[in-house]
């Protein structure tokens, strides 16, 4: 028991960073980043024996934590995080200016359907390929590529949206 918790605990520390950024950008706004890992490490613990190979680890995780969140269910979401003391709670490594710009990224990807939420943060910040991706959300991969693409468009709409909204603000007043 001893030697199997040292190994899983081998393999998840070199991917803990990249585990958590996309724990906490795939459910901005839905649940607390924290409870996915957890829940996430204690069923792989569980089911490390079926990991087929080392390498795969990080995806094994993924993958992990996709099913966990799709058998959710949840249909009533949390409140978008926008005063100050919850952004707080976003822990980021970088300056406060970048967090604020972190804080927008994850309020706008929030407002894309789950699938193409994953593939761009399975893609642009995991750094997963098309291939990956298409094998964890069981998809070929021109639907992934189409999934990053509208995901994209979405995104800068939401972006711009935003953008327009805080210039119309400020000069009413």
């Amino acid at each position: 028991m001893k030697s199997k918790q040292n190994h899983f605990l081998q393999l998840y520390e070199p991917i803990h960073d990249r585990f958590e950024r996309f724990c906490r950008a795939r459910v901005y706004g839905e649940m607390e980043y924290c409870d996915l890992m957890n829940e996430t490490l204690l069923v792989a613990f569980e089911k490390f024996d079926t990991l087929k190979s080392e390498s795969a680890f990080l995806s094994f995780l993924i993958g992990i934590s996709i099913r966990i969140l799709g058998t959710k269910n949840q249909k009533i979401r949390e409140e978008r995080m926008t005063d100050a003391m919850q952004l707080q709670n976003v822990r980021d490594h970088s300056t406060s200016e970048n967090a604020a710009d972190i804080h927008h990224l994850y309020e706008c990807l929030s407002h894309l359907n789950n699938d193409q939420r994953e593939c761009i943060i399975l893609f642009e910040l995991s750094g997963f390929s098309i291939k990956e991706i298409a094998e964890l959300q069981n998809a070929s991969e021109s639907a992934v590529k189409q999934r990053l693409k509208r995901g994209r468009e979405k995104l800068i709409e939401w972006m711009n949206f935003d953008s327009t909204k805080k210039t119309k603000e400020v000069s009413y007043e």
